[in-house]
């Protein structure tokens, strides 16, 4: 079964993405921020991390910084999914070394479809 973490704060965004997961045959794991979801990266090796950049503690920025410099993580995949859709926070998130870079609002079918193209 392929491992997804979601590090978001926004409740329902959480929930809509891990039912939608769970339904999807995923095995889901939850952050609310980047400092939870650097903890839960210490025991589980996911295959994809669904990241929001604006988040309270350790923003998505620099939780991917983190997350690349993890050789263990090497194979995972990062999708960001934020409601910062400017040119230059796609190009920062992308040269940080994002696979995906998704605006807010968004399309679960669309999500679902570009998570299961960087997992097959």
């Amino acid at each position: 079964m392929k491992k997804i973490i979601i590090v978001d704060d926004e409740p329902n965004i959480v929930m809509t993405l891990e039912y939608t997961f769970k339904k999807n045959n995923f095995e889901v794991f939850i952050a609310r921020d980047g400092s939870e979801a650097l903890e839960i990266l210490e025991t589980v090796i996911p295959n994809v991390i669904i990241l929001d950049v604006m988040m309270p503690k350790v923003d998505g920025y620099q939780t991917l910084k983190l997350i690349k410099g993890n050789e263990k993580l090497a194979n995972t995949k990062v999708v960001f999914l934020t409601a910062k859709n400017k040119a230059s926070d796609i190009e920062k998130g992308l040269k940080l070394g994002a696979d995906k870079y998704l605006t807010k609002p968004f399309s679960i079918k669309k999500i679902v479809s570009e998570i299961k193209e960087l997992t097959a």
